[in-house]
């Protein structure tokens, strides 16, 4: 009992800890039937399997039993009475019992495991469609390594609680009802003795079940920070090394790794407890069986082969009873995972499809800003403020000011990233929030500020914009972005893998093969954000001239806090802390707005001649 109370201090001192670490956030707990209920439907294509599982599971234990009482007839009427003419058919028995038993295992193996990936197959799936649904926000909000952890481990998890676990449960029964029907028909006096251990076994397990699931969901947890942790320092490798804060970065992972040392050696404790008393109480029924029973092998009411099979038998009776009682255990480690991909799935996006969408079709490229307010989740501070401009099909309209004045949230609300608290934004005069998202963005190209690219080949980069764009296609919309020159030098051409993040190209080859992606895309609305951002002189001068024929013909936004490279828009506004502060054209502006012609001074160094968008 000492023992035990240590271990319940521990996981305490353990979640209290937790509280104040740098860890990701606890999933609420759920109860066990509640998870079932979640999780049952993923098991619909695999139902009518569960059956043929089921029959496998009752059978072996029936193999099982027939091979124990083959002992008793080898010793009972071979041994004994030394009758060796009996030798030859129980040893074809005992080959055929064999036989049997592996083919039992094998079919057994292949089924489970058949039904089991058929099921986390299903539900991975689902929750991966599931979060890519999810609005922006929540990726801004949540750290990818835990997301990625809950993807991977914890739905592997979810297959032990409701599939495996059944299974084992299924097969634990119906070894108990087989063994305990054996020991009726040898001896019901001696059996009834043995299952007085019986409730031991469960009032054990229950006492230890809320420890297990404590110390569980901290060690998932903690498996999720460490999969944050990691990703996010791997991620940035170069940021970590430029600045030489590997030691702090290492002292991050070790504290978590730390974490989940100490939840794993809690759940180590509970379990290395559980296993002794459990044995003992096992232990403690079978010595008080085996003394009856050789009290009644003395007095000849009990044959030497009826004890031995009494005894073989008592032994595979506890081990069901034992199995059945550490099933609850089971199941409270598995279902803390089973929360995490729960919290995760009941997570809703903050932007909706319409009820009824609007039938757009190719739009016009017509934009309005109509009296726009946005705040962003959990702050209180307005991102925009009654924001309101448009902008005519074919026309450019810049989006200027200082960093965190807005600019790149109104490209986010365009996209539908977010939707505004007031306002509304059209496209061609619909409110965008009646259209189809995926109707909405077929109408809209971006370059972002941070040049996304994918570990794959530049082909594949650039017909992302366009899935089952001919090769024709590619290569024009690479010509045109000015970016089939250094494609083609690449040492497998349009096939070179260009590696994570395109990390194998120069910044002004990823915003190039980006513009391509654009072009291929053909969008009548196009969203530049910050283009050149990032790029020296003479990759900002190259891919002037790709981003004038992707902005020909094509509404265009552009976002920049550089005035050199938009003040020849059709028309500038100027947003400060939110609020649109001045507009009108790059002249315009000069006269009647200090705040734009104090950025245009700090951008127009002495002597600089920059090229500028048209």
């Amino acid at each position: 009992m000492t023992r035990k109370r240590s271990v319940r201090s521990a996981v305490r001192r353990l979640l209290t800890v937790a509280e104040t670490s740098d860890v990701v956030a606890a999933a609420p707990p759920v109860p066990l039937r509640d998870i079932f209920r979640r999780f049952w439907p993923y098991t619909r294509g695999g139902r009518r399997w569960l059956a043929v599982l089921l029959a496998l599971v009752v059978t072996g234990p029936v193999v099982e039993a027939a091979e124990i009482w083959l002992f008793k007839i080898v010793i009972d009427d071979m041994l004994v009475p030394h009758n060796l003419s009996l030798f030859l058919p129980i040893a074809l028995a005992f080959a055929g019992l064999t036989l049997i038993s592996g083919v039992l295992a094998f079919s057994d193996s292949v089924t489970s495991t058949w039904v089991s990936e058929r099921f986390l197959l299903s539900l991975r799936s689902d929750v991966f469609r599931h979060i890519q649904g999810l609005s922006l926000g929540f990726f801004e909000r949540r750290r990818l390594g835990d997301v990625l952890s809950r993807v991977t481990g914890d739905v592997d998890a979810v297959e032990t609680f409701l599939l495996s676990g059944i299974v084992s449960a299924l097969a634990q029964v119906a070894r108990l009802g087989i063994y305990v029907g054996l020991l009726l028909v040898l001896r019901w006096d001696l059996t009834l003795v043995a299952l007085i251990a019986a409730p031991m076994f469960f009032f054990t397990a229950r006492r230890f079940a809320g420890l297990i699931r404590e110390a569980s969901r901290e060690r998932r947890r903690r498996s999720g920070s460490i999969s944050a942790v990691t990703e996010e320092t791997l991620g940035n490798i170069a940021l970590v090394q430029a600045y030489n804060r590997q030691d702090w970065e290492h002292a991050r992972f070790q504290r978590e790794s730390v974490g989940r040392y100490h939840a794993a050696m809690a759940s180590t404790r509970i379990g290395a407890l559980y296993g002794p008393t459990v044995d003992f109480i096992e232990l403690t029924g079978g010595m008080v069986v085996m003394g009856l029973g050789t009290w009644e092998l003395v007095h000849g009411r009990l044959s030497l082969g009826g004890l031995m099979v009494f005894l073989a038998l008592l032994s595979r009776l506890y081990g069901p009873i034992q199995g059945m009682s550490g099933l609850g255990n089971t199941f409270y480690s598995a279902s803390a995972s089973a929360e995490r991909i729960i919290e995760l799935l009941d997570q809703r996006p903050q932007v909706t499809e319409p009820e009824h969408p609007r039938t757009l079709g190719r739009a016009r490229g017509g934009v309005e800003f109509d009296g726009v307010s946005f705040r962003y989740p959990e702050v209180d501070r307005l991102a925009l403020s009654d924001v309101s401009f448009t902008v005519a099909p074919g026309e450019t309209l810049a989006l200027v000011g200082a960093s965190g004045a807005g600019k790149s949230t109104a490209a986010k609300l365009l996209l539908r990233f977010y939707d505004p608290v007031d306002g509304a934004v059209r496209l061609d005069g619909l409110d965008i929030r009646e259209l189809a998202l995926a109707e909405l963005r077929e109408n809209v190209a971006v370059v972002l500020q941070e040049t996304l690219v994918f570990h794959g080949t530049a082909r594949e980069n650039i017909a992302y914009g366009r899935p089952g764009a001919s090769e024709a296609e590619i290569r024009a919309a690479a010509r045109a972005a000015d970016a089939h020159e250094f494609i083609s030098r690449l040492p497998d051409g349009y096939d070179t893998v260009v590696g994570q993040r395109g990390r194998l190209l120069s910044g002004g080859q990823r915003q190039r093969l980006a513009i391509a992606r654009a072009m291929i895309r053909d969008a009548p609305v196009l969203v530049l954000d910050e283009p050149t951002t990032g790029l020296d002189a003479e990759s900002s001068r190259r891919i002037m001239g790709p981003l004038r024929l992707l902005m020909a013909g094509r509404t265009t936004i552009i976002i920049s806090h550089n005035l050199l490279t938009v003040r020849d828009a059709n028309r500038i506004v100027l947003l400060e802390h939110g609020r649109v502060a001045a507009h009108g054209t790059h002249h315009e502006l000069l006269t009647r707005s200090p705040a734009y012609a104090y950025l245009n001074q700090l951008h127009r160094p002495p002597g600089e001649s920059v090229e500028v968008l048209p």
